[in-house]
């Protein structure tokens, strides 16, 4: 298999589980470190010629990151593209046992059982809060409905306050945030990179986690690790 990937976490469950098959990713695939393929632009602006002249037997995109356009060209340029669609835990599992099946792994990697496992084992929250979520600031940007990261902190005993927004990603004026963020605030370091210098002074008087985006938004090998490191960064800024 020749594979192209349009999406970061699955270019890091792609080359953990048929090692070699990839031949190109976006310049944001900085999973694994040592990936040595070509890089054909972002996953917003993917260089589709130079994709096709890669001639990959399937490209790997999802509906949330990348945009249709694009993959309109990628098909009518006779290249198969298979979109992942994940909005919850069990679809993300879901989701990545056909990547890896379409990209020609013989039998489930054992990074995917080992995550399925992770989050199966998982206890029940000893006490629930709720949470605003920004992923973007000027303009502020919160997780709204159907996100896979807001199960992620929901199965953590973290709820969403916008879960019910009628947009995903919704733009909300800061005032408001401070208003609705009566619990905690939930600061992951991607899409944008939220520190302890630039994001937490917006809260004062809030409890502010700073969580690693890639536990709470990628799926694929960093499921097997995102209970235990998200929980630890919730747990830490509740204290």
């Amino acid at each position: 298999m020749r594979v192209v990937s349009l999406v970061p976490s699955l270019t890091e469950a792609v080359a953990a589980s048929v090692p070699g098959a990839l031949v190109g990713a976006t310049d944001w695939c900085s999973r694994p470190a040592e990936l040595d393929v070509v890089r054909i632009g972002g996953t917003k602006n993917p260089k589709v010629e130079q994709i096709v002249r890669l001639a990959p037997d399937l490209v790997l995109a999802n509906e949330e990151e990348n945009r249709e356009p694009d993959l309109a060209a990628l098909r009518e340029a006779g290249l198969e593209v298979l979109v992942t669609e994940v909005r919850d835990v069990p679809g993300a599992f879901r989701e990545l046992e056909r990547v890896v099946a379409a990209c020609g792994a013989p039998v489930l990697p054992g990074w995917l059982e080992e995550a399925r496992a992770a989050w199966a084992r998982l206890p029940l929250p000893e006490a629930r809060t709720t949470a605003v979520v920004p992923v973007w600031r000027r303009p502020w940007m919160v997780l709204g409905r159907d996100t896979f990261a807001g199960d992620v902190l929901a199965r953590l005993g973290v709820d969403n306050v916008y879960a019910a927004h009628p947009e995903r990603y919704p733009r909300i004026p800061l005032e408001d945030l401070r208003a609705a963020a009566r619990g905690l605030v939930v600061l992951p370091d991607e899409p944008y990179r939220f520190t302890a210098e630039d994001g937490p002074e917006a809260f004062t008087g809030t409890p502010c986690a700073l969580v690693s985006g890639r536990h709470l938004t990628w799926y694929g090998p960093s499921l097997t690790e995102a209970p235990r490191v998200v929980a630890e960064a919730l747990r830490a800024a509740r204290r």
